[in-house]
């Protein structure tokens, strides 16, 4: 049972926080950076990262109880959400939820003096820790039972947590080696599984808040 949590989280936390498909957006926000300045960036990034995702697993369930929302009532929510930055990851372009809108980068930029430092946003959030990755994460954890099943789903975060740190780190050396069409396959394919993720957060939650539609 925890081998099975273990993959589906490890997919479901790759497709959505794939360190390799974000690589050319934080290759894009730090290009003005030199290298050690990058990879502190990239420091930064993954260790707020890390604290926003924590948080998450510790706290989202209570979140929701303490707003009187359902695990299915998020579920299909979440499920929404994911289905629309896949949708944006297979016609090969960026969601606003994903990514944040023109409207809050522009606002963020003001707020921040012109200056560059993007670790928290946008890289923290939305791109690696948005409404997508927060969804997931609470919608995985409550399908967990037992402290293995929850044991799995930490070991999972943390093992893409560790890869998105690396992959972030040595941005400079990967993107020189990772082709465009390596990108462009890798996009496809991340929004294809999390298309399919979404599809089965929403059944399942329709299934659950209407029991009489399964049978």
């Amino acid at each position: 049972m925890a081998t099975a949590v273990l993959i589906k989280a490890l997919g479901a936390f790759f497709a959505i926080m794939n360190p390799f498909v974000n690589l050319p957006l934080f290759l894009s926000l730090t290009q003005e950076q030199d290298a050690a300045t990058q990879r502190r960036t990239a420091v930064r990034t993954t260790i707020s990262s890390t604290v926003m995702c924590a948080v998450v697993l510790l706290l989202g369930a209570t979140i929701l109880r303490f707003f009187g929302i359902g695990v299915d009532d998020f579920r299909i929510a979440g499920g929404i959400v994911l289905l629309i930055i896949s949708l944006s990851m297979l016609n090969g372009g960026g969601s606003s939820a994903h990514e944040g809108s023109a409207q809050e980068k522009a606002q963020h930029n003001v707020v921040a003096g012109g200056g560059n430092d993007v670790a928290f946003y946008p890289m923290t959030f939305p791109i690696l820790v948005g409404p997508g990755t927060i969804a997931t994460i609470i919608v995985i954890q409550s399908q967990a039972r037992g402290l293995g099943g929850h044991a799995a789903v930490a070991a999972a975060l943390v093992a893409v947590l560790a890869a998105l740190g690396i992959v972030l780190y040595f941005s400079a050396s990967i993107g020189a080696r990772l082709s465009m069409t390596m990108r462009t396959i890798m996009t496809r394919l991340m929004g294809m599984i999390l298309a399919s993720i979404a599809v089965q957060m929403i059944v399942v939650g329709i299934q659950h808040l209407f029991p009489g539609l399964a049978r």
